[in-house]
């Protein structure tokens, strides 16, 4: 599968980590995380939440204990934990209309999840209301998501519930699998950097396959799957959770989804962060351009660093440790690797499992350890463990609704639809920016080849005026959201609404990563926390252009 990819899962990354270490001896993958891409959204022209009827502004959530996770939801077992202080998180079903220039039509439900705001010694304060959270992809449950990120963000819980969802299309809010699993092993495994003409028309059919069968499954709930309208359940979850403003934390393509709220409803933007910041002003083959160079900026911050450690598998070097890691997905082409599951590892899976590690430097040990295992014993187990991680593979062998819900999404909303033509004329500049993730990321632009529903818009407006001011954090190594694109959204949203804070640092996101540990002085660990911390419990905002290392 070409990369698509988004909002690093904290809980799904420490898991990640551990489940490596099992993999290099010899046990079997656990449960995979979720990671997606951001996309293009539109503002349009439907009616506003204000306009719908009590029968849904008026609704009361029924607030019970949790399920276990589905396997739509990207993960497995038991139902989530109380939190330290013995507050269980509870779940609800919200009815939004499919089509909200239809508000008295027909509805779906979206699933939610919340644990209410700490009390006694753990409470830094009155209670402010609830804080919404949106973990990216599209295609992130946030029902999963938040129970294991919940200890990044015990501290917000001191004034606030703590909130989340499935977006429509995802998880248990009538999430997308457009086929089956042994098809999407399949998929993921193909050819997706075609060397031949009819290697090119394999990729085209099976991206019509994955179309005609998203159409067969969901037909008549795709042209509803737009960020507006998520924009505009979330201002309906607003009404309904009793709030006058929305109190939101947006990751990845979740700043995007916040934008658009933003644009949306600036009247009603209470306290608002943004962190790992998508684009809203790039167009597909410009977003993907960024993102191959953005992937091939971290995978050289990772090879100078493997290059200072003993026993680095691809040398001291790292321009040759570049090659050989080229020289490797060339073999792979023709000759994928044998795994522990009984699958093989091939060059798409191995590619996505390198991107997979390049979230996060907490999993660059994981990627030294997966090369290590491909280059000298010939075993792909952990490259195909982190490659799974990516695509919503679960332990099980089944599939979230992760990369289902991403093309639904993406595909809603952005108009442009590429031909082999126009990818083959992008091609160039795309293996220029990164020999290793360009030409994959210039075919991923065939997403939308053959898709039974027409997209929105060009390009994403989030100007906002009016709205109080919103935090945005961005990563100076993040490589799926390059830092310019936190620059853009400020000037985006218009003047005076945009604080922009920068972390010198690697991975996707600041909040939660190793900025957020230790007492935040003098700008060193705990920085981007103790701002952000500051900004969302106590209206304390930083200065625009504050910058962490």
């Amino acid at each position: 599968m070409p990369i698509h990819v988004s909002a690093a899962r904290r809980g799904g990354l420490a898991t990640a980590a551990l489940a490596v270490a099992a993999l290099a001896g010899g046990c079997a993958a656990p449960p995979g995380g979720m990671q997606a891409s951001g996309r293009i959204a539109v503002a349009g022209t439907a009616s506003p939440s204000a306009d719908l009827p009590s029968s849904l502004t008026g609704q009361r959530l029924d607030w019970s204990p949790c399920p276990a996770p589905s396997d739509k939801q990207g993960t497995t077992g038991e139902a989530p934990s109380r939190l330290p202080d013995g507050t269980r998180w509870e779940c609800a079903t919200l009815k939004a209309p499919v089509d909200y220039s239809k508000p008295e039509g027909k509805t779906l439900g979206i699933e939610m999840i919340k644990a209410k705001k700490a009390r006694g010694k753990r409470s830094d304060g009155d209670r402010i209301g609830s804080l919404l959270f949106n973990f990216g992809g599209p295609g992130d449950s946030g029902v999963a998501t938040l129970p294991n990120a919940a200890q990044d963000y015990e501290k917000l819980r001191g004034r606030y519930d703590l909130v989340s969802f499935d977006p429509r299309g995802v998880g248990r809010s009538k999430g997308v699998n457009c086929l089956g699993a042994e098809e999407l092993d399949r998929y993921f495994a193909a050819d997706w950097t075609p060397d031949t003409r009819r290697e090119e028309s394999g990729l085209l059919a099976r991206q019509r396959q994955f179309a005609e069968g998203c159409e067969k499954r969901a037909g008549d709930l795709l042209p509803h799957l737009t960020t507006e309208n998520t924009a505009r359940d979330m201002d309906l979850m607003r009404q309904v959770l009793g709030d006058d403003r929305l109190h939101y934390f947006g990751v990845s393509y979740g700043t995007e989804l916040g934008g658009v709220y933003a644009h949306l409803f600036p009247e009603k933007v209470g306290r608002a962060f943004f962190d790992g910041i998508v684009d809203p002003t790039t167009t597909p083959e410009r977003g993907a351009l960024s993102q191959a160079k953005g992937f091939e900026l971290a995978l050289g911050n990772y090879l100078e660093s493997c290059a200072s450690q003993q026993d680095c598998p691809v040398g001291d070097d790292p321009r040759k440790g570049r090659k050989r890691i080229e020289e490797l997905l060339t073999r792979l082409d023709s000759d994928p690797l044998p795994t522990q599951d009984g699958r093989k590892l091939t060059e798409a899976q191995a590619a996505n499992g390198i991107a997979q590690a390049l979230y996060s430097k907490e999993l660059w040990g994981s990627l030294t350890e997966g090369l290590t295992q491909a280059i000298d014993d010939k075993d792909g187990s952990i490259l195909l463990f982190l490659a799974d991680l990516l695509n919503g593979r679960n332990q099980n062998g089944s599939y979230s609704t992760l990369q289902s819900s991403l093309t639904a999404v993406s595909c809603a909303d952005e108009k442009q639809r590429y031909s082999r033509a126009s990818i083959a004329k992008l091609l160039p500049d795309f293996t220029e920016a990164s020999p290793i993730f360009g030409p994959s990321s210039a075919w991923a632009l065939s997403h939308c080849h053959d898709w039974p529903a027409r997209g929105k818009s060009k390009t994403t407006d989030v100007e906002a005026k009016g709205s109080a001011p919103i935090l945005l954090a961005s990563t100076t190594g993040d490589p799926a959201t390059p830092d310019a694109g936190a620059r853009n959204m400020k000037r985006e949203l218009g003047e005076d609404v945009g604080v922009l804070l920068t972390y010198e640092g690697e991975g996707h996101g600041a909040y939660g990563s190793t900025a957020g540990q230790g007492d935040g002085e003098d700008g060193g660990p705990g920085c981007v926390e103790k701002a952000v911390n500051g900004y969302l419990l106590d209206g304390r905002t930083p200065k625009d252009g504050t910058s962490c290392d």
